[in-house]
């Protein structure tokens, strides 16, 4: 029997991520999808949500964010969120990309 997801066990949080989050943020001019998946990357890097940053580096590849970018901005995050932080990043990515 398959394990439940947080959005059955709560559909108003499902509701929410599909109609607000991705059906009205991450659709607003202001900024692309390929940067809002970049700024997304990086917030979750540095607050080391692994499990979120696992799908967002494939939106950020689906989006058009290179491998290569990516592991730029693991780099840079480095310095700017701490070691084990990019550590873990680099380590999401290895998954993501071996999945790709």
């Amino acid at each position: 029997m398959a394990k439940k997801t947080v959005y059955e066990l709560i559909p108003q949080f499902g509701k929410l991520r599909d109609e607000v989050l991705f059906g009205d943020v991450w659709e607003q001019p202001e900024l692309s999808k390929r940067d809002r998946s970049l700024i997304t990357v990086a917030v979750l890097t540095a607050l080391y949500r692994t499990e979120e940053l696992r799908g967002h580096m494939r939106r950020a590849l689906d989006n058009g964010v290179t491998q290569e970018e990516l592991g730029g901005l693991i780099t840079h995050l480095a310095f700017y969120a701490g070691w084990p932080c990019a550590v873990n990043a680099g380590r999401v990515a290895l998954e993501v990309f071996d999945d790709g």
